[in-house]
């Protein structure tokens, strides 16, 4: 039997390869197949015709030719035929498709041999996502395929599907306009789609009988099957895919997917451990594996050949599905070397490209912090942004807890840690870092190194943690503190990132972990819009305000500490300052944001001179229509107000 423990090997001598021919690639006279196996003794590659199921109809031996790579090249037309491999390192591991697979059959258990130009769409070759000058100017929306066409009345006829996001003009019974057409109405930049790589959890055959998010890696390099109208059909899933990247695209929105490098849903039977047993995955001194991700493993990002092979995946989803940005999941697992590396390359291929990831662990990890790229960290990974939980935190409660609160809930003594969100995490004399629990310094450098938000696809939503932690609070109030959240994030430096349906009140039922819950808690409720639809307006609202004024979407640390300040008498339970617009290169000059936390009106002092109120809770101005205010302004409970100097 296999003993699955490696301190006894020093993975560092294994051999390096840096050509980017690795996988199966198919042409009408020949397939080659190359793959990286350097522990192999022998390897075999069976072909069947079928994703799943009947007897290999062929069987050929890989050859060795240096550098740990193995290679053979089938003479004829194999398109559409399916193939694994079986590697013997002394004992014969499982039958599993490469590492490198980018087609794969139902469930992923065969890679499948295609054509890549048949899988690209009509005008494939002018598709482009949107340019942003800066980061900052993007605003995000995070979703799940199933969750956002599933429910009954989304109006969309591929539910649950890639071509779910395709279906223009689509509407709910009421009328009220759901998928790509809300996406458009609310106004975001880009969309940030929850794993769409193949992952293991759910049967493709059956995909309606089970639900997941997708944090369960199995094929990184292909699209999963259970959102492509035709699972068994691998070449079609990634038409599909390229499809739904094309309409966001065609309707100026940019694609952001969720990677999870940093673990693999098995362990033992994964593709890398069948491949190259130990050298993919960080282990104990006791050379069993760790597992900093909390599900069983942890990715060694630090070895040469799973640096390069992360680059490789990465590149090639941005290049082959003209993908805008990455969002990675427990970043702190990475090494910062690695992120450097990502960063680097990735600009090669996508000027601009956006990345940003979660700064921390599940569990401990026998890399030191100091190496990884944790949110402590982030100021040695220029270009590479984190997100801020201080802020999710101070404006809501503690994320995990059902009872605790927040800033827009009516605690007290949370405005410190507010203010560390409005200047994104940045360095500012102003701020009293002692304040501020659960960060004692400044950790961005830059803006663009801040993602701002309140909610996400983990915990709770925001509705259900303010519901369950202000238990008595009215409808009208709940509605008022999501305004007050969104507002927050909204106007505040950084990079505002939102949870799908949020801007109309999104519930789960109070399920505060719903990765494999049913539809009917994940689905998004498209009636809930028109039940909050002065939710929606106000976030819709949000959105234009901060595409119109440069001023809340300041490009640097230093730009931020010259053009904002906290120029008013500190009240507990109220957050103001002010910005100095024009020098931040808006049409705005004086500009004056109030924020209070509690449930009462309250009269704020003003700097001395005449403002036009151009926001007062719900309602939004133009300067003709603003009223003049001077000495004092009144700002109602639960609300923003925006002053700017006459």
């Amino acid at each position: 039997m296999r003993n699955w423990k490696f301190n006894h090997i020093d993975f560092s001598t294994y051999p390096y390869y840096e050509g980017n021919d690795l996988g199966v690639f198919w042409s009408p006279e020949k397939t080659v197949v190359k793959i990286w196996a350097p522990t192999a003794q022998i390897v075999e590659l069976r072909l069947y015709k079928d994703g799943d199921g009947g007897e290999s109809f062929f069987k050929t031996k890989l050859q060795s030719i240096g550098k740990g790579i193995w290679s053979v090249v089938l003479k004829g037309d194999y398109e559409g035929k399916f193939y694994t491999l079986k590697i013997n390192d002394g004992d014969w591991l499982n039958e599993v498709p490469d590492i490198y697979a980018r087609s794969v059959g139902v469930n992923g258990k065969r890679g499948m041999i295609f054509d890549a130009e048949k899988t690209n769409p009509e005008n494939w070759q002018k598709d482009k996502g949107p340019k942003l000058s800066n980061f900052t100017d993007a605003i995000i929306y995070e979703t799940h395929v199933r969750d956002f066409s599933v429910s009954k009345n989304s109006g969309i006829e591929n539910k649950g599907k890639y071509l779910g996001f395709t279906e223009s003009n689509t509407k709910t019974d009421k009328g009220i306009s759901t998928g790509l057409a809300h996406l458009k109405e609310l106004g975001i930049t880009h969309v940030h789609l929850l794993p769409v790589y193949d992952f293991a959890t759910v049967n493709e055959k059956q995909p309606f009988e089970k639900y997941n998010w997708g944090y369960d890696p199995q094929n990184y390099n292909a699209p999963e099957g259970s959102y492509s109208n035709t699972p068994s059909d691998g070449a079609a899933r990634i038409k599909e895919f390229k499809k739904l990247v094309q309409a966001l695209h065609n309707n100026g929105i940019g694609v952001i997917l969720d990677v999870v490098y940093n673990h693999t849903y098995y362990t033992k039977e994964s593709v890398f451990n069948q491949t190259v047993p130990g050298y993919f995955y960080r282990q104990k001194p006791d050379g069993s594996f760790s597992n900093a991700s909390g599900c069983g493993n942890e990715i060694a990002s630090e070895r040469a050949m799973v640096r390069k092979y992360i680059i490789d995946s990465l590149k090639y989803w941005a290049h082959e599905f003209h993908i805008d940005g990455f969002r990675f999941d427990l970043m702190g697992i990475y090494d910062l070397e690695t992120m450097r590396a990502v960063r680097s390359e990735l600009e090669k291929e996508v000027p601009g490209i956006l990345l940003y990831g979660e700064g921390w662990v599940a569990d401990q990890s026998p890399m030191p912090e100091k190496m990884r790229a944790v949110k402590n960290n982030i100021s040695q990974l220029p270009g590479i942004a984190t997100f801020n939980d201080d802020f999710r935190d101070a404006l809501k409660g503690n994320h995990g807890s059902k009872k605790t609160r927040g800033f827009v809930s009516g605690i007290d003594l949370r405005e410190e840690a507010v203010k560390f969100g409005i200047i994104a995490a940045t360095g500012h004399p102003q701020i009293v870092y002692d304040y501020v629990e659960t960060s004692k310094s400044a950790w961005a450098a830059e803006p663009n190194q801040c993602i701002n938000y309140v909610s996400c696809h983990d915990n709770y939503t925001l509705w259900d943690k303010l519901k369950m932690s202000v238990s008595r609070a009215k409808d009208e109030d709940l509605r008022k503190m999501v305004k007050l959240a969104g507002a927050l994030i909204l106007t505040s430096q950084g990079v505002p990132f939102l949870h799908a349906g949020v801007d109309f009140c999104r519930t789960k039922g109070g399920d505060g972990n719903s990765y494999k819950s049913s539809d009917s808690v994940n689905q998004i409720d498209w009636d809930r819009k028109e039940k909050y639809f002065d939710v929606f307006t106000y976030f819709k609202q949000l959105i234009k305000l901060r595409k119109n004024h440069p001023a809340f979407r300041m490009i640097s640390a230093e730009e931020i500490r010259n053009n904002l300040n906290f120029c008013t008498q500190y009240q507990t339970g109220i957050v103001s300052y002010c910005i100095e617009g024009k020098k931040a290169g808006d049409k705005w000059g004086k500009i004056i944001l109030i924020f209070n936390g509690q449930k009462t009106d309250v009269k704020i002092p003003l700097p001395e001179g005449n403002y036009l109120q151009m926001v007062k809770a719900d309602e939004f101005f133009n300067k003709k229509s603003a009223e003049s205010v001077s000495d004092e302004v009144k700002v109602e409970g639960i609300s923003m107000s925006i002053l700017i100097a006459e």
